[in-house]
């Protein structure tokens, strides 16, 4: 499996402007390449190499590699979409190889520039340093709030997937972020009254319109995105473990379309929408398929207002956004651990399982 680890340089101011304006002088060359594939109609990579390299080697003070890089970045570009000129940003992000980058020992780095090579220093962590070993292919140098990062493709191996013997399910929300078949739930109140402290603040600086309160806001704009990041590593890898440690399959909703097809309140538009449910839900899909334990998606419609003891939909079952009575069997408990439990049971008949009665019990909640 592929995955991306970021590595934040650490330049001196010099080594910073130097990076500064090697991206602005790459992205600049990508626009000039850019303009002659859609004057010529011509977008495949080989012919706007012989159209475009020298021209922009002599124009952009380009080394060989990197203009090479500019030519297929644009030709990548127009394999997407071929409807409009492709425009590229000043700071966008661009690809080095092995030939104008190299990684020294002591979490160094080697990097061609337009004031020369530069070895610059960069943050590595543990778990960074372990993937470091299994680096392949290319290196994006992107700028974010002025700070350069390289972002690193390492493909990692997969374990072979585990035989499971039952499946554990899992219900996404709001209130209680996640809820398993098992009782256990995750609650959003911390994420959630953090979301409303953030946006209340956004209203009161937006409002004020003045210089400072512009920085303030670009400051503090990636806080709730990074923390609510956090949140969903530590839930996605406590769920992958212990599906992993009781030899379980792990069984999601697919929710794909779910803001367009759900409808709200006004007053529950904001919350509904801050929380990245994909996020959420690819975090355990990766992190499964790392540890060999199968994912299953299944239908969400209903899994909400079925009762998990008789089988009986009924949107009146559904007392309160925590509670859940049937209405025929009286069968009783919290809402979103029995939505887990009716996923549970949908993954089980999508692996061939028989069908086993779910564990009664309640849970313990627990907050994040």
């Amino acid at each position: 499996m592929k995955l991306v680890v970021n590595l934040k340089l650490l330049p001196s101011p010099y080594q910073h402007r130097a990076l500064l304006q090697t991206l602005e002088s790459a992205n600049a060359a990508c626009n000039r390449v850019s303009s002659v594939a859609w004057e010529q109609r011509l977008f495949g990579q080989y012919n706007l190499h012989k159209l475009t390299y020298y021209p922009i080697r002599q124009e952009f003070s380009l080394t060989a590699q990197l203009a090479v890089r500019c030519i297929a970045k644009v030709a990548d570009g127009y394999k997407r979409d071929r409807k409009a000129q492709r425009a590229f940003r000043p700071h966008g992000a661009i690809a080095y190889d092995d030939r104008i980058l190299r990684y020294l020992p002591d979490d160094r780095v080697s990097i061609w520039t337009m004031k020369g090579r530069q070895t610059i220093p960069y943050a590595c962590g543990p778990r960074q340093r372990e993937l470091m070993a299994f680096r392949q292919g290319e290196t994006d140098l992107t700028l974010r709030d002025q700070t350069f990062y390289l972002n690193v493709v390492v493909d990692v191996e997969e374990l072979p997937l585990l035989e499971a013997q039952d499946v554990l399910g899992i219900d996404l929300g709001i209130v209680n972020i996640l809820a398993d078949s098992d009782g256990e739930t995750y609650s959003g109140g911390t994420v959630n009254g953090l979301r409303k402290r953030h946006a209340k603040l956004r209203a009161r600086l937006q409002s004020k319109g003045t210089h400072s309160s512009r920085r303030l806001l670009q400051k503090r704009r990636r806080k709730e995105s990074l923390f609510g990041r956090d949140a969903n590593h530590c839930i996605s890898k406590q769920v992958v473990l212990k599906a992993q440690r009781t030899n379980r399959a792990i069984a999601l909703e697919d929710l794909q379309g779910i803001r367009q097809r759900v409808r709200v309140g006004k007053g529950q538009r904001r919350q509904h929408h801050s929380w990245s449910f994909n996020q959420l839900r690819s975090f355990i899909s990766y992190k499964a398929r790392l540890s060999g334990v199968p994912v299953v998606l299944v239908d969400p419609r209903n899994t909400s207002r079925t009762c998990p003891a008789c089988g009986l939909v009924d949107k009146a079952s559904r007392v309160s956004q925590a509670w859940f009575s049937c209405v025929r069997c009286d069968f009783a408990g919290p809402a979103d651990t029995f939505a887990a439990r009716n996923i549970r049971a949908l993954g089980r008949a999508a692996i061939n399982l028989p069908n086993a009665p779910a564990p009664v019990g309640p849970g313990a909640s627990r907050s994040l």
